[in-house]
């Protein structure tokens, strides 16, 4: 008589035991990503412009906890590689401040790009392990995008949001009027991250609750209002809709197409706000608002000051200084921010919202080629990784892909730019590190 076979049941406590133990670990880079839900004492300050949030001195702790490990360990702590790509950025920033006019000016911004670019992102890279500490990290990336959509959503039926086109119905989360672009940035990483995982060759429960999650993100990040952060979430997610295979992508490609219809065209979720604001993207060039003219007019503010100083730039926090010396009249004195708890209130324009601009202005060549040198190396690093892990290398190829087209429309600044490093680091231990399965 045969005698029937039953699969092994998993144990199931012993899996949230192990996650437990992981994120307990892990701690220190969690706690960056879930200190960002503490208000900030300043606004989106541009370029590099710190604010000084709870935060960013979590990121400091992340950077003396990794190096008090790292010391305990006696270990070479980096591949040769890692610290090459990962010390490109130190270059150019250092040469751009020595070459400064204003050296001591400029010294706040050497902390930042640091702080950002090299020791946070380099940090996050050591702390990982294996691929289940990458996971843990990751979901921490959609669980903190959650509760900023969540609030971003509620913010919209309330109407207590950011204004915008007179109502205060913008949904910022808990960034406020003067970082719009925070909770759209948060939201639109998550909905990168989840979509990589549900796309990936995990079990089953994991890809059906990753794109519930997607699902559930796209809601806060229509409500955002923000073009660039649309822009840059479509262009990533359709490379890794293509990256996880054509058929799948075509199919998924219609279901998100009906799931939109359904939001704003059947639900109505903003779908005239929506609509009109899908339309100024194509008319940027022929009928720009106010924004758009001021972003064009120090587009070309910061190319004017490349010119003047091809090589290493004007210096490290040198764009407010000779921007007026550079812009045109069609430049207005500020933006107009309110809603979400704030007065009413006009926020200077201290940067050229293009991070390539800022660089190439600030840095000059040297600092953009290293810069942007390194970003790149991360990026082919995480393709040519592809095959050896399908949700790690989706995530991590889609959250660079948008961040580098982001940067066509945004640069560093706010409370918001820490969670940027964190997910620099995220994306190099997959793309530089020596990888280890869990």
């Amino acid at each position: 008589m045969a005698t029937a076979v039953t699969a092994p049941v998993p144990d199931t406590g012993a899996a949230v035991r192990d996650w437990a133990r992981r994120a307990g670990a892990l701690s220190p880079v969690l706690a960056v990503i879930a200190l960002l839900l503490v208000p900030g004492g300043g606004g989106a300050q541009g370029g590099t412009g710190g604010t000084g949030t709870v935060a960013d001195a979590a990121s400091g702790l992340l950077v003396l906890v990794c190096l008090v490990r790292v010391a305990r360990g006696g270990t070479r702590p980096l591949t040769r590689a890692a610290a090459v790509v990962l010390g490109l950025p130190v270059l150019g920033v250092c040469l751009s401040a020595i070459t400064s006019h204003d050296q001591a000016a400029s010294l706040p911004g050497v902390a930042r790009y640091m702080q950002i670019f090299v020791l946070v992102p380099g940090a996050v890279l050591l702390m990982i392990r294996d691929r289940r500490d990458f996971a843990v990290v990751a979901w921490g990336l959609v669980a903190f995008a959650l509760l900023q959509g969540a609030v971003g959503v509620a913010q919209y039926l309330t109407g207590t949001g950011a204004s915008y086109q007179g109502e205060d119905v913008r949904a910022v989360g808990t960034f406020g009027a003067t970082d719009v672009m925070g909770m759209a940035t948060v939201v639109a990483y998550g909905l990168v991250v989840a979509t990589g995982l549900a796309l990936g060759s995990g079990p089953g429960r994991v890809r059906t609750a990753a794109t519930a999650c997607a699902g559930l993100l796209l809601v806060p990040l229509v409500l955002s209002f923000s073009r660039g952060a649309w822009i840059a979430t479509v262009l990533a997610l359709a490379l890794q809709l293509l990256l996880a295979g054509v058929r799948r992508a075509a199919r998924v490609a219609l279901v998100a197409g009906a799931l939109g219809v359904v939001l704003v065209g059947g639900l109505g979720i903003g779908s005239e706000m929506v609509k009109e604001r899908v339309t100024s993207i194509t008319r940027v060039t022929a009928a720009p608002d106010q924004s758009v003219t001021d972003r064009y007019t120090m587009w070309a503010a910061a190319g004017r000051m490349w010119r003047a100083e091809p090589v290493t730039g004007v210096g490290l926090k040198g764009f407010p200084r000779y921007r007026d010396s550079n812009a045109s009249l069609a430049l207005s004195s500020g933006s107009d921010t309110a809603g979400a708890g704030a007065g009413f209130a006009r926020q200077p324009l201290l940067s050229p919202h293009n991070m390539y601009l800022l660089v190439l202005s600030e840095q000059g060549l040297v600092g953009f080629l290293t810069l942007v040198g390194s970003w790149v190396a991360l990026l082919v690093g995480a393709l040519r990784r592809q095959r050896r892990g399908a949700d790690c290398a989706l995530v991590a190829t889609g959250l660079l892909v948008w961040q580098l087209i982001d940067f066509f429309y945004a640069d560093i600044g706010g409370p918001s730019t820490v969670l940027m490093s964190v997910v620099f680091g995220l994306a190099a231990w997959w793309s530089v590190a020596e990888v280890r399965r869990a």
